[in-house]
């Protein structure tokens, strides 16, 4: 008879959740956490973020992405520079070839000696530049991530939430529930740009 008793209490405790959690309502999620004689109920305040539009949104962000394309860019002019200064001593060592402009055999090699060696100090510099550019990236977002992970922690701290996950986490979370617009709002307050 106990055990019906506390079956019905459990089923009475899960249908009320459901139907407050269905209802659309802005209150924390209850989870219904049972033992043998009791049933205790539990609140959970969960809020959730948009990462994409933080992105978007957030001022830090934008001007990383701007540095990042700057970076990007750059990198591409250079090796198109350096692409066109090589072809254009290899243009010249062929019109000498062809030319009969070589003297002897020796100012030919060291004219082929030194097209490779410009091939091989380009890469070598290229690959300096996009290692640099990578490496001011990874810098870039994991500034990024502390900026947002400290504010969300001093935002919480005011709130009081259990839990601030980002969008992508779930399936379905809801509209209710995102704080984004607060938080880019608190982000961009906090954000003085350095130049």
């Amino acid at each position: 008879m106990k055990k019906i008793a506390f079956l019905a209490k459990t089923m009475i405790l899960a249908a009320a959740v459901a139907l407050t959690s269905c209802g659309g309502s802005q209150a924390p999620q209850t989870v219904v956490a049972n033992d043998s004689n009791a049933v205790a109920v539990q609140t959970i305040n969960i809020r959730y973020i948009d990462g994409d539009s933080i992105a978007a949104s957030y001022n830090l962000a934008k001007d990383f992405k701007e540095a990042s394309i700057r970076t990007m860019s750059k990198l591409e002019n250079a090796q198109r520079a350096k692409a066109a200064e090589i072809q254009k001593f290899g243009a010249q060592v062929e019109e000498k070839v062809r030319s009969n402009g070589y003297l002897s055999e020796a100012s030919y090699k060291a004219d082929v000696e030194k097209f490779n060696k410009m091939q091989s100090d380009a890469q070598a510099y290229l690959a300096a530049l996009e290692r640099n550019a990578q490496e001011e990236i990874v810098r870039q977002q994991l500034q990024l991530n502390d900026s947002i992970e400290s504010f969300i922690k001093d935002y919480n701290a005011i709130h009081g939430y259990d839990a601030i996950l980002f969008k992508n986490a779930g399936v379905f979370f809801n509209p209710a529930l995102d704080i984004t617009g607060e938080v880019i709002e608190g982000l961009n307050a906090r954000y003085n740009k350095v130049k």
